[in-house]
Parts: structure tokens; C-alpha cells; sequence
């Protein structure tokens, strides 16, 4: 059977699998000898770059004791891993399938996050992380420890071999709200400072000034060395990961537009200067080339 185009669906079937298999302390090898497959035909299934039949895939869940609701999620994933786009619905608990976006920007080349309500998960600090889960009427209060660590483990990714291109666009709006405390915000702010100056990252404010502009609502483009891009949308309740290719191009149309209005990383970089003046805490000199904030512009904020 020749290769498949990967989608979100077949990548994921194919993480959880070898998840599976590795938990039972079994290899591609083994698992190629008890199904009779080859190894090359494992190793294609656990890429999403092939798929199998049903019947083949519950002898596979069978082999690695997956069993019950579990099973019939992942045969019903297997059933159509191919369809593009992939909605989901959240429910009461964190579902394991909610990594799949760490999985994937775990092996993204480029991502491009653009919030104007939120700061950007990959940025957050973990006293906001905790604010924010804990402002929350539908995330239970002991789901928030898993969620903070699952947060705080997908910033890892900045600091891998060869690691992405980011590009955050961040609205005015999301800094300069102030509902989880001064300090929890102060810190934040502090935080996209230091993230600023790192290699491969940049981060641009989105001022009131600029204007309307193609981003009302949230988005994370994600590049790939071999698959296609995907789009990921999400709000309070469910997440959807966008394949076709009409709609990232215009999300790309929208990332283009947003760059266009956008303060330029230097002036990012002064504007949250003066907001973390704004919020009362001394100004941490992150980099000597990052310019100084205008003091013209501090009466703006908070007051």
C-alpha cells in the first residue's frame, strides 16, 4: 500500500499508539512480529503516514491491553484519520487527545500565535497560567496542577536542538489589562521581555492606534519540515485543527495583515517597557539594545 498525506488525525492515532506500545515495553520490531506486519509498515502507521484496517488496528489496541471507551475512541479516530480538520470537543476531564497540539509544535519549523485576548500559552508565566485556570468556571480545581504542568512542558520547545521560528502578535488590550493583580501582570510583562531577546523569537504588539485589522480572532499557524501546515483555533470548550489548504492561506493572509500594523520588535520591545514602568515595577534591562520606554506614553496605562 503506498503512503498517505499525514493529517492531525492519523499523526495523532499514531503518537497514541506508540505511546501504547512503548508503556507495554514493546518496539516497532516486536509489534511488527506479533501483527505479521514489517517494521517499515509500523514505523509508517506511527507517522500517520499510513493507515490500517480496522480489524488491524484492534489487534493492535488488543495487543497493548487498551480495551473499553479508550478502544472505541481510537478505532472511531482510525475510522476517519484521514478527513481533514479535526474538531474536539472537550470534556469533563483534560483528554489525553489535548496534547496534540504540544505534539505538534513540538516538531513545528515555524509558528506564528496571534492573541488579542490572552497572552500566548508558550509565554505565559506560571503564576498567570494559574490565575487564569483558576478564573475558570469549567476547568475542575484539581485538573488545574495537570494543565499547568502540560502548559509549562510545551515551553520546552524553545529550548530544543534547532528550535522554531516564533512570531507572537500580541493585541495592546492583552498587556494592559490588569484583572489577575499588578504583580501577576508585571511579571508577565516582564517575562515577553526576556522572551523578546531570544534567538528566533519575536514578539510585536498590536496597538489600539493601528486601527481594525484582519485579526479578531485568535490563531496559532504551525509550518512543517515534511507535513502540511495546520491551524489551530480554540476556545472555551472545544479546539479545532484546520487542514485545507484554502484555509491556511488565509490565515496566512490574516499573519501578512497583522504584520502590517503591527509595532516593529524594537518598538514592542519600548512599548512593554512602559507598561511594566505603568505597573510600578523596576524596569529589568533585558538586553542593552532594547530601547528604553517613553515616558510620554506611561499616563496612557492604569491610570
Amino acid at each position: 500500500m503506498f503512503d498517505l498525506e499525514p493529517t492531525v488525525k492519523s499523526r495523532e492515532l499514531g503518537r497514541v499508539l506508540a505511546r501504547a506500545a512503548a508503556a507495554k515495553g514493546l518496539n516497532g520490531r516486536q509489534i511488527a512480529l506479533l501483527l505479521k506486519w514489517s517494521p517499515s509498515r509500523i514505523s509508517r502507521l506511527y507517522s500517520g503516514k499510513r493507515g490500517a484496517r480496522l480489524v488491524d488496528i484492534a489487534a493492535f489496541l488488543a495487543i497493548v491491553g487498551i480495551t473499553g471507551p479508550k478502544r472505541d475512541e481510537l478505532l472511531d479516530l482510525a475510522k476517519d484519520a484521514y478527513d481533514l480538520g479535526w474538531w474536539q470537543q472537550f470534556g469533563d476531564r483534560l483528554p489525553e487527545r489535548h496534547l496534540t497540539l504540544a505534539a505538534h509544535e513540538d516538531v513545528a519549523i515555524a509558528i506564528t500565535d496571534f492573541q488579542n485576548v490572552l497572552v500566548p500559552g508558550l509565554v505565559q508565566t506560571e503564576s498567570y497560567m494559574r490565575a487564569l485556570m483558576k478564573a475558570s468556571p469549567i476547568i475542575p480545581n484539581e485538573e488545574i496542577e495537570e494543565r499547568v504542568q502540560l502548559r509549562l512542558r510545551r515551553q520546552e520547545i524553545f529550548d530544543r536542538t534547532n528550535p522554531a521560528t516564533f512570531h507572537f502578535f500580541i493585541d495592546e488590550y492583552v498587556v494592559t489589562r490588569t484583572g489577575f493583580g499588578r504583580k501577576i501582570m508585571s511579571d508577565q510583562v516582564h517575562q515577553l521581555l526576556r522572551m523578546a531577546v531570544r534567538p528566533r523569537v519575536a514578539i510585536r504588539v498590536t496597538p489600539d492606534a493601528a486601527g481594525t485589522h484582519g485579526g479578531w480572532y485568535p490563531f496559532e499557524l504551525m509550518d512543517f519540515i515534511e507535513d502540511n501546515p495546520v491551524v489551530f483555533l480554540e476556545n472555551m470548550t472545544c479546539t479545532v485543527f484546520q487542514e485545507r489548504k484554502d484555509t491556511v492561506e488565509s490565515y496566512r493572509r490574516i499573519a501578512a495583515d497583522l504584520d502590517r500594523v503591527a509595532l516593529d520588535e524594537g518598538q514592542s520591545r519600548a512599548w512593554l517597557a512602559t507598561v511594566a514602568t505603568a505597573l510600578g515595577e523596576p524596569r529589568e534591562e533585558h538586553d542593552e539594545s532594547a530601547p528604553a520606554g517613553d515616558p510620554d506614553l506611561e499616563d496612557k496605562f492604569f491610570h
